[in-house]
């Protein structure tokens, strides 16, 4: 088994992340830090607090130095952050002594760190958008063509009342589309940070503040107008909403898995595996990696969120936490979103399957409507004890619960009670007004 199935050409259909993926690779984030140091120094250059000739020369090295990840392990390693080796590569790179000794002029490791991780965040969440507004579409879909579509709801595992398969769809989407309203607040938490050694802002001097908001500026990143180097908060927030993301989107797999087992059958997934050795077997492998993607989920946020206790002004191995944590979560965030996707677009539902499971059981899914009805003439508690000992009837003689309430009501018209068409309550305007939501949605604003 590979370290991280998400790096692993092995398993990398099973656990896809597209274009995420590349945001977590050792290149990528010295792009990034290059990206942060080189913008920090054209910012500089442009307030006077170093030469503006070295802010010129020092951002347009950064665009197109090159280096090495492998080159900086071992002070990696010794140092604990990779932000030393990579300044001191980046000044032997440019081979000008001049200008090289300007960079990271009163920024600390972490500002570089967490600033670039920033940057990566602001792509990760925009392709979650991307893919978020795709399921979405779907759900929106299949919620308004199957809104009348009666099948059995269930609660604890059993028959309950009549549902729609539309509604089904709506109540998978409906978290989906309140995190996708949240997206705008997480943004505004992508924080640039420039705060020095102890978050004070020393060596930056009497520019300090506007140092760091032109550099957030320049970014596209907020200036949180503060040190954040242990006020994690864009972190646990941006981890937390990742969690609910794979939370949604694994109850929906649940549900999905659910609905196609053998003696349910009333979905056919679109895509689903084969077995080693039992030919007659369709496996509902992608609503399975939901499900385990979104128990992976939660324990890599638990991680994140205890590593949100960084000590005094600044952490080490809380932070380390963070790096091995939130990858990880950001990858399996990704890989749900492209199974949901699929899933979404391709499954179908069977109503042939879901009018047999609604028949079944000797119409005893309809005792709750019955005992309404019944309260109509009597008061309720004596109706919902008729109708249980009805119920109790229905299952020691075999005979439906219509059958039985007829000849003990012959004067009431109980066609409605026994009609699942006519017992889905609110399910139909749940579902179409779910799809009227999806489909009412503005077109994202382009990335800076």
């Amino acid at each position: 088994m590979a370290g991280s199935v998400f790096d692993s050409p092995l398993y990398t259909r099973l656990f896809p992340t597209g274009e995420v993926g590349r945001l977590f690779t050792d290149s990528t984030e010295i792009r990034a830090m290059l990206i942060v140091e080189g913008t920090l120094a054209k910012v500089q250059g442009g307030l006077g607090v170093i030469p503006e000739t070295s802010g010129a020369f020092l951002h347009r090295a950064a665009m197109e130095v090159q280096i090495d990840p492998a080159g900086l392990a071992n002070a990696t390693g010794q140092n604990g952050v990779s932000v030393p080796g990579l300044v001191a590569a980046f000044r032997n790179a440019i081979e000008a002594p001049d200008h090289a000794q300007f960079v990271h002029w009163g920024a600390t490791s972490q500002d570089i760190i967490d600033t670039a991780l920033m940057l990566r965040l602001k792509q990760v969440l925009s392709h979650y958008e991307t893919a978020l507004r795709r399921v979405l579409a779907a759900l929106a879909r299949q919620a308004e063509a199957h809104a009348d579509l009666a099948m059995p709801a269930r609660t604890w595992g059993q028959h309950a009342t009549p549902t729609s398969f539309g509604a089904t769809a709506a109540a998978w989407g409906g978290p989906l589309l309140a995190l996708l309203g949240e997206l705008d607040s997480l943004r505004a938490h992508l924080w640039v940070s420039l705060s020095g050694a102890a978050g004070t802002g020393a060596a930056l001097g009497d520019k300090a503040g506007e140092t760091r908001a032109a550099l957030a500026k320049a970014l596209g990143l907020t200036d949180p107008g503060h040190s954040w180097h242990t006020d994690r908060t864009p972190i646990l927030m941006i981890a937390g909403w990742i969690a609910r993301l794979n939370t949604a989107l694994g109850k929906m797999g649940e549900d999905m898995a659910t609905l196609a087992m053998t003696g349910i059958g009333e979905v056919r997934l679109g895509s689903s595996g084969c077995s080693s050795t039992m030919p007659q077997k369709q496996n509902p492998v992608g609503p399975g990696a939901l499900a385990a993607l979104a128990a992976q989920g939660t324990a890599l946020n638990a991680a994140i969120q205890g590593a949100g206790l960084h000590r005094l002004d600044r952490d080490g191995p809380a932070w380390f936490t963070e790096w091995l944590a939130l990858p990880q979560l950001c990858l399996g965030g990704a890989a749900a979103l492209e199974h949901a996707r699929d899933l979404a677009e391709t499954l179908i539902p069977l109503p042939e399957a879901m009018t047999t499971a609604l028949n079944n059981g000797q119409g005893l899914i309809h005792a709750e409507a019955l005992s309404f009805a019944l309260a109509a003439k009597m008061p309720r508690p004596e109706a919902q004890a008729e109708v249980k000992a009805l119920c109790t009837k229905v299952s020691e003689t075999g005979c439906p619960l219509r059958d039985l309430a007829g000849e003990a009501h012959p004067d009431l018209d109980l066609s409605a009670v026994f009609d699942p068409i006519r017992q889905l309550g609110e399910a139909p305007v749940a579902a179409r007004r779910f799809a009227d939501a999806v489909h009412a949605l503005p077109e994202p604003q382009a990335s800076e």
